[in-house]
């Protein structure tokens, strides 16, 4: 079983872990040692016990806050995931009906009869064109 030397506070420490577990140690070692300099700069020295509660009871209300932190993601995601459900089983929707205005045969009839008109007119103006021309 491997020893790891921590250093909290300006105070080293010996400490056993499982093998492969050093990093981890060492990390959770550096995050404590954070909180214990945040102490020591505040609260000038302290025993070594105090320094450790109090820079354990630092941690600890910061996880408590991330564990509230994530149990309010959990909870949205909960709800999210459960609209998303919903949304899959719903029936799919009625299609929308769109109603066009339908335009009147006798205006119809009568937007032919100007373009046929029109037509005739054009080919009059083109016959005298070719006529002159």
């Amino acid at each position: 079983m491997p020893d790891v030397n921590v250093s909290i506070g300006g105070r080293d420490f010996a400490v056993a872990c499982q093998e492969g577990e050093e990093i981890y140690l060492q990390s959770a070692g550096q995050i404590l040692d954070n909180e214990a300099q945040v102490l020591a700069d505040q609260l000038g020295r302290m025993t070594e016990a105090r320094m450790l509660l109090m820079a354990g009871l630092m941690l600890a209300d910061k996880t408590a806050g991330l564990e509230e932190d994530l149990r309010r993601t959990e909870a949205a995601y909960a709800e999210q995931a459960q609209e998303l459900e919903a949304l899959r089983n719903a029936p799919a929707p009625e299609p929308e009906q769109i109603e066009v205005p339908m335009i009147p045969p006798s205006l119809v009839e009568g937007l032919g009869e100007l373009a046929a008109q029109a037509e005739a007119v054009a080919e009059q103006v083109e016959a005298r064109v070719a006529a002159t021309g």
